[in-house]
C-alpha cells in the first residue's frame, strides 16, 4: 500500500513525523482497519470489542469510522465505499456536527485499498488499542509530571489520583454487550436450589449475624451507626478481628478517630481478655502480661492493616485499596467513621456526605470487597419516647440508607439508664437487609475488654419487613 503523507489526509499543514514522536501510533494498522470495516461493515461488531473511535490518533480517523457504523444501518448490502463515506462526512460538516476538517476524497479511496487486509482486521484493530494505551500513557506521565511540579503539590491526593489513571490506560476488553435476560435466568433457577454457603464471603465475628447474613458479601456496603460512645469502633474492630485474626483475610481499617496505638490497645485487649484501660494506665498485673504476650504471639501475623491517615478522601481509599488487593488480595475494608473522611467540594454538607456515600458503595463493587462504614447518628433517637435507633437517623444524608446494601444501627438500654435490667447488653439492629430479612440480635457488651461477643440464640427475625 502506497504510504499517504500529510498533504493526503489535512487540508492544513500537519507535521507528522512530529507528531509520531511525541505520542505513539500506527497509521498504517488505523488504515488498514477502517479500510476493513468499509468493506466488510458487519465488522464493526467484532471489533468494537477490541477499540473504539477514541483509539484512532486523530479524531478524523475516528469521524470515519463513526461515518461507516452510521451508514451501515442504511446500506446493508454490501461494502461502503469511499464516495459514501465522503458524502456522509461532508453533510455532517454542513450541519455543524464535524468538529473537525474530514478527510478529502482521495484520502478515504487510499484508506478503502486496505479493505483487502479484512480478514486480517481483528490484529490490526489490537495494535491500534495497544497504541491508544501507550498514548494515554504518555499523556498521563506529562500530566504527571506537571502535578508533580505544582507549587500546591500534595502526594497523598496527587499520587492517588495519578494512580487512579493509570488504572484507566488499558480499557477491559470485554465490551460487547450487556447479557440479555435469558442469559440471566439459568443462574437464578441454579441459586434458587443451592443452599446458600459462606464460600466467598467474609465472618462478621457473631454467631448470630453470620447466621442472618451469611456473612459479609463481595461487592456489598456495610453502613453500622450509632450515636457517640455506644460502639461503633468497637464493633468494627470485632469485624476486622474476624476477618483477619480468626480467618486469616487481608483486611484494612481506616481509622480517621483513634490513632494506630488505641486501635493496637484495644485488638489485645479484646484477645487477651485484658481490661483496655489497665493497658492504657499501665496498670497490668504479671498475670495480664502473660496473657498480652500470649496474645500478641499468636495474633502478630495477622493480615490486618492499620491507617490512621487523618482528612482520608476518597482518591486516597482507592489507591490503598487498590495497593493491597494486587499486593496481598484485600478481602475487606472498613472505615472509622464517615463523617470524619475529607469529603469533595459541594454545595452543602449534605450534598458531600452523599458524594462520599456513593463513592465507596462504588468502591466495593469496583474491587468487589464488602466495605463496613461507620456513622455516626443524629439527635433524632432522643427526641423521641422509644430511643432505639432508625435508618433515618443517620447523621447528613439519606444517600447512606439509599446506597448501603446493610444498615446495621447499634442500641444500649444502660446508655441512658445505668440501673436497667438489661445493663450489659447490646442491641444490633439490623434495620435494613437488601438480600434478607430485618432482625434486631442481642449480643454482650464487654467494653471493658473492648469486644462485643455472642449471646447465642437470642436475635428475633421480622419476617413480614423485608428490606426492598
Amino acid at each position: 500500500m502506497t504510504d499517504m503523507v500529510a498533504a493526503d489526509l489535512w487540508d492544513g499543514p500537519f507535521d507528522e513525523a512530529d507528531a509520531l514522536l511525541q505520542r505513539p501510533c500506527d497509521p498504517e494498522a488505523e488504515r488498514i482497519v477502517l479500510g476493513s470495516v468499509m468493506e466488510r461493515p458487519t465488522l464493526i461488531d467484532a471489533l468494537t470489542a477490541v477499540i473504539d473511535p477514541g483509539d484512532f490518533h486523530d479524531e478524523r480517523m475516528a469521524w470515519v469510522w463513526h461515518a461507516v457504523a452510521a451508514l451501515r444501518e442504511e446500506i446493508t448490502d454490501g461494502p461502503i465505499g469511499p464516495l459514501a463515506v465522503d458524502q456522509r462526512l461532508q453533510a455532517w460538516r454542513a450541519a455543524g456536527r464535524l468538529p473537525v476538517l474530514p478527510l478529502r476524497i482521495d484520502a478515504l479511496s487510499q484508506i478503502y485499498e486496505g479493505s483487502a487486509m479484512a480478514a486480517s482486521a481483528d490484529y490490526y484493530a489490537k495494535i491500534v488499542a495497544e497504541k491508544a494505551a501507550a498514548r494515554r500513557l504518555v499523556d498521563l506521565g506529562i500530566r504527571a509530571q506537571m502535578a508533580g511540579r505544582a507549587a500546591d503539590f500534595d502526594p497523598s491526593v496527587t499520587l492517588a489520583a495519578v494512580q487512579s489513571e493509570l488504572d484507566g490506560v488499558v480499557r477491559e476488553e470485554a465490551r460487547g454487550k450487556p447479557p440479555a435476560l435469558a442469559e440471566i435466568l439459568p443462574g437464578v433457577l441454579e441459586q434458587a436450589v443451592t443452599p446458600r454457603t459462606r464460600e466467598g464471603r467474609v465472618p462478621t465475628g457473631l454467631a448470630d449475624l453470620d447466621s442472618l447474613t451469611g456473612g459479609w458479601a463481595p461487592g456489598r456496603m456495610v453502613v453500622i451507626g450509632a450515636r457517640p460512645s455506644v460502639g461503633k469502633t468497637t464493633m468494627g474492630l470485632v469485624h476486622a478481628r474476624a476477618a483477619a485474626i480468626a480467618a486469616g483475610l487481608p483486611t484494612l481499617l481506616v481509622s480517621l478517630e483513634m490513632s494506630q496505638e488505641e486501635i493496637g490497645h484495644n485488638i489485645l485487649a479484646a484477645e487477651a481478655g485484658v481490661g483496655a484501660h489497665l493497658i492504657r494506665d499501665g496498670l497490668c498485673t504479671a498475670a495480664d502480661v502473660r496473657r498480652l504476650a500470649l496474645a500478641q504471639e499468636r495474633i502478630a501475623t495477622a493480615p490486618l492493616r492499620v491507617d490512621d491517615t487523618p482528612h482520608v478522601t476518597l482518591a486516597h481509599l482507592r489507591h490503598q485499596v487498590r495497593t493491597l488487593q494486587r499486593a496481598e488480595g484485600l478481602r475487606l475494608l472498613i472505615v472509622d467513621y464517615l463523617q470524619l473522611m475529607q469529603a469533595p467540594k459541594a454545595e452543602n454538607r449534605q450534598v458531600a456526605v452523599s458524594n462520599l456515600s456513593r463513592g465507596l458503595k462504588l468502591l466495593a463493587k469496583e474491587f468487589n470487597i464488602p466495605v463496613i462504614v461507620l456513622s455516626q447518628l443524629n439527635r433524632g433517637s432522643e427526641m423521641r419516647v422509644d430511643k432505639r435507633p432508625m435508618s433515618s437517623d443517620l447523621r447528613e444524608s439519606g444517600s447512606l440508607e439509599q446506597d448501603a446494601d446493610i444498615v446495621i444501627l447499634l442500641h444500649r438500654e444502660d446508655m441512658r439508664e445505668p440501673d436497667s435490667p438489661r445493663a450489659g447488653e447490646l442491641d444490633v439492629i439490623v434495620d435494613k437487609h437488601r438480600a434478607g430479612h430485618r432482625a434486631t440480635i442481642t449480643c454482650a457488651a464487654q467494653m471493658h475488654y473492648a469486644r462485643v461477643v455472642d449471646m447465642a440464640g437470642t436475635w428475633e427475625t421480622e419476617p413480614s419487613e423485608v428490606a426492598p
